[in-house]
């Protein structure tokens, strides 16, 4: 299947840069190809830039960076429209949201009004601006970060922007043996500020992305999946362990992820495997804990595996 070409290529190409982080990368690459965005969380120095980087690079898209600070304001996000003396008339300056790839540094270090800026054009694909709606690239994706042990000078992100998220992706530490692998890397030469020196073959185009989702688009679900899907959802708004369960947009992310990973797995069909790898990362931000059970030591992944032990399987 063209998808797993694809997909196989740029993991492949992406190896070059990224050490002992193939499932976030994997994670990011389903949503790319879901036409998703993604939450990265992780403490600094864990790759999550590079990743960023990365990708855009491999998509022969262009990339643009936003650091989130208390003082930043909508229009630093979204543009604004300059008056020219010299021409009497109002010139629209673009923000640096009109890209293909954005990452959002440090999100939740701006305040509610400057992350909401951003609501609009996830959901949408455009930001209005005095009034001008006007269309933003495609593709366009965006990789926000946060750092999960700061919370001095932070500002939680509020629940409709976190569903705007296809996935929140937990960034760890990679393993002792990845470690060596990448101090070995930079003391041959390499050096995360300079991808144009490394060999990777940027082949994959809009286009080819757009390709990509057509034939994602064809990937058959059988009613049984719909039903689990749903039925996870229905469990996790009835969970003794829960504030609040998944939304109508949580089942919906689950269903287009895993059609992505099917897919990138070189099958036209879902099968509950595919599901079940994907639970988390689209459930752990939509819901919240009752603080019973975080007392108790549980997260948010734990919770819906608990979830899952307890729906029936479709044969």
């Amino acid at each position: 299947m063209f998808v797993q070409d694809i997909a196989t290529h740029i993991r492949t190409e992406a190896a070059k840069v990224l050490v002992g982080q193939e499932e976030p990368f994997t994670q990011v690459l389903i949503a790319l190809f879901s036409g998703g965005h993604v939450l990265l969380e992780g403490v600094p120095g864990t790759a999550k830039t590079l990743m960023a980087k990365t990708l855009a690079a491999l998509t022969q898209t262009e990339f643009k960076r936003i650091q989130f600070t208390a003082d930043l304001m909508p229009s630093d996000v979204v543009g604004t429209q300059i008056f020219e003396l010299g021409t009497g008339q109002f010139r629209l300056h673009q923000g640096p949201i009109f890209t293909s790839v954005l990452l959002g540094d440090e999100i939740n270090r701006a305040p509610a009004k400057t992350q909401s800026a951003l609501l609009e054009a996830m959901e949408e694909r455009q930001v209005t601006i005095e009034g001008q709606r006007m269309p933003l690239p495609e593709p366009f994706f965006v990789l926000a970060t946060q750092n999960p042990i700061e919370y001095e000078g932070t500002y939680p992100l509020p629940e409709a922007q976190l569903d705007r998220f296809l996935f929140k992706v937990l960034v760890d530490y990679a393993p002792q043996a990845a470690e060596i692998e990448v101090l070995r890397r930079y003391h041959h030469g390499f050096d995360a500020r300079h991808l144009e020196r490394v060999d990777l073959q940027r082949t994959v185009t809009a286009q080819t992305l757009a390709e990509c989702q057509n034939e994602i688009r064809e990937v058959q679900v059988d009613e049984g999946i719909f039903k689990y899907i749903t039925d996870i959802a229905q469990a996790s708004r009835k969970s003794l362990d829960l504030l609040l369960g998944g939304s109508p947009r949580a089942s919906i992310s689950l269903l287009l992820a895993a059609k992505s990973w099917a897919a990138m797995q070189g099958r036209a069909f879902v099968v509950p495997d595919d599901v079940k790898f994907l639970v988390r990362p689209v459930y752990r931000h939509r819901i919240i804990l009752k603080p019973e059970a975080e007392i108790e030591g549980l997260n948010a992944d734990t919770a819906m595996s608990r979830i899952l032990a307890k729906v029936e399987v479709p044969r």
